[in-house]
């Protein structure tokens, strides 16, 4: 390894000298030809500066911390890791990243990792929007939780809007014509399934219509199995159309809907959630669906993390808790499933 001795040396200069010279210090009094030289000279014998050493020196490592439980792996849920990386980049700051699986062994040494390097700050995030305890790694941390919040407010927290997306999808279909919109949630209460159904009641409070409780079929998982159970239920009811909890669902719908020889949206309208591309744009008719905005929210949370900066008084150890989650809008992604009556 070459060391700033061994490039003083080369160079006919002091160590401090090859060191004020590398690191560009302004405030040093050396000749323009002398930094050229000692520069030159590093880059001939391969110099390497200590990227820890110099983050210490300068008060700050330029790196943030990523840890997640399984959005690095999860097929959908990479672009958080893609908005993170190029908010951080954007800042100036490198984005060390740590999938954990959900393993708790691997998320404390994690947490060790990035705290001794320095790290500016820590995102935590989910692959599934839910709350969770934070964990005693956060602890005394420059914090920000991503497509998660703290069961205590401790922590800020970036999160979809749930509400505004159930509410997006079923205005869409009131604005469409339709009265009569039956909704597959899942039976779990999550932030998704609470906060979609209370989006789909709101839009029809708006629009003047009563909400019908048979209208609402509950399956215990949200996938192409319930979609596919549900639909002679949903079709049973007489709606004209269908805001199914996400994709999946809405694929099922699709499957059971076909083997019946109906169509849509000839026979009924449909709209999904997370606009999982590998299948909503890939349903004959592409599937209207409201989308998850990962990338935004990996955006955000690393901005929400450098504007709170290291300011000890907001970090989770010294929190009064009630902190509310920032909420990122869910977009409308509009494709062929819907038909005007």
């Amino acid at each position: 390894m070459v060391t700033l001795q061994d490039i003083a040396r080369a160079a006919g200069v002091s160590v401090a000298t090859a060191s004020w010279a590398i690191n560009d210090d302004p405030k040093a009094r050396i000749p323009q030809a002398t930094r050229d030289r000692v520069r030159r000279v590093a880059s001939e014998l391969g110099y390497r500066r200590n990227a820890l050493a110099r983050g210490l020196a300068r008060g700050h490592s330029d790196l943030i911390g990523f840890i997640s439980d399984g959005v690095a792996t999860s097929p959908f849920a990479g672009q958080v890791i893609r908005g993170a990386q190029d908010e951080a980049w954007r800042q100036g700051k490198i984005l060390l990243v740590v999938d954990t699986g959900g393993d708790r062994k691997i998320e404390e040494r994690a947490f060790e990792f990035m705290l001794e390097r320095r790290v500016e700050g820590l995102v935590y995030s989910s692959w599934v929007h839910r709350r969770v305890d934070a964990p005693a790694g956060l602890a005394g941390v420059n914090a920000v939780l991503v497509n998660c919040y703290d069961r205590l407010g401790r922590l800020p927290a970036v999160v979809p809007d749930e509400v505004g997306g159930g509410l997006s999808a079923t205005r869409l279909l009131l604005q469409a014509g339709h009265r009569r919109i039956a909704f597959i949630n899942a039976s779990a209460r999550t932030p998704a399934s609470v906060g979609r159904l209370k989006g789909y009641r709101q839009a029809l409070s708006e629009a003047g219509v009563a909400y019908d409780p048979s209208l609402v079929i509950r399956e215990k998982e949200a996938d192409q199995e319930s979609g596919y159970r549900a639909m002679r239920e949903v079709m049973a009811t007489g709606a004209t159309a269908v805001f199914c909890h996400n994709d999946r669902t809405a694929m099922g719908f699709y499957d059971a809907l076909r083997e019946c020889g109906q169509r849509v949206p000839d026979d009924i309208s449909v709209v999904g959630f997370d606009n999982q591309e590998v299948i909503s744009a890939h349903l004959h008719p592409a599937l209207t669906t409201v989308g998850l905005p990962q990338y935004d929210l990996g955006r955000l949370g690393i901005r929400a993390l450098m504007a709170r900066g290291d300011d000890s008084t907001n970090h989770p150890a010294a929190g009064s808790g009630g902190l509310e989650p920032q909420l990122v809008p869910c977009p409308l992604v509009v494709r062929d499933s819907i038909a005007r009556i």
